[in-house]
């Protein structure tokens, strides 16, 4: 459906889902508030917490128009959660940040000039990362230049808290209903489809590894590639122990990588 310009509708939606969150949330909230760029809403969709984050962000909700709240009814799962968001959000783009995540202030305008000047549809950033109590960690994500569909398999290097898409040019967008990974599948769904993946050599965002976050864990994430390559992409055995080799050499240099420094 063609965007109607709307003086009242914002040009970026960010999309935020959030589940026991009431430590992090209000951090993630205040790194939009603080972006230099303010056109925007941010469209948050609770799932089902049972703490107080909801609490936490009805404060905002009160203070700013453009923090939107949604509460799901029963506890469903990032994927749903982010394609509510996405069914309410009715930005130019959309922009992904979980509720333990945060950005730079420049984050929105930057990607936003970066993509306008390149003609971009889709592009992400790098990133660095923070342990749970919010201190950097002194690791860096670095974004290769360019992305397409068969770079991708080999490993995901694209960080769903520095994604913006440009849904006038790709159309819309739906993640697949699985509990992990489904970020990655729209990535190479996109690719897939000819949409090239733009990487800003700038970090513009923080991403918090939890203790229990999928990315922490090294056998389920590579569980979970599996499946993707299988079930998701429906690639051959022989394509799919061909990027899975490749996925497992990127990830082990990685952590040697890491150990020496």
């Amino acid at each position: 459906m063609e965007r109607v310009e709307n003086k009242s509708m914002p040009l970026i939606s960010i999309i935020t889902p959030t589940y026991n969150s009431e430590n992090y949330i209000a951090d993630t909230i205040e790194s939009v508030l603080a972006q230099t760029l303010d056109d925007w809403e941010m469209i948050i969709v609770d799932d089902c917490s049972t703490d107080n984050t909801t609490s936490v962000i009805r404060s905002y909700v009160e203070k700013d128009e453009r923090v939107k709240l949604i509460q799901l009814e029963k506890n469903s799962g990032a994927a749903i959660a982010r394609n509510t968001a996405i069914s309410h959000s009715v930005g130019k783009y959309i922009a992904f940040l979980d509720g333990d995540d945060q950005w730079l202030p420049e984050k929105l305008e930057k990607q936003l000039q970066y993509m306008q000047e390149k003609g971009a549809s889709f592009s992400f950033t790098k990133y660095k990362t923070m342990d749970q109590k919010g201190e950097e960690t002194g690791t860096i994500v670095d974004a290769p230049e360019t992305v397409n569909y068969h770079q991708l398999l080999k490993h995901n290097v694209i960080g769903c808290l520095t994604v913006m898409l440009d849904v006038e040019k790709v159309g819309q967008v739906k993640m697949v209903d699985i509990r992990s990974r489904q970020d990655y599948v729209l990535w190479l769904e996109l690719c897939k489809k000819g949409f090239e993946a733009h990487g800003i050599q700038e970090v513009l965002a923080k991403y918090r590894v939890s203790q229990h976050s999928l990315s922490s864990n090294k056998v389920k994430m590579a569980k979970q590639n599996w499946k993707v390559y299988r079930e998701i992409e429906d690639l051959s055995l022989l394509k799919s122990l061909w990027y899975f080799i490749n996925y497992a050499f990127y990830k082990l240099s990685k952590s040697l990588f890491n150990k020496i420094l």
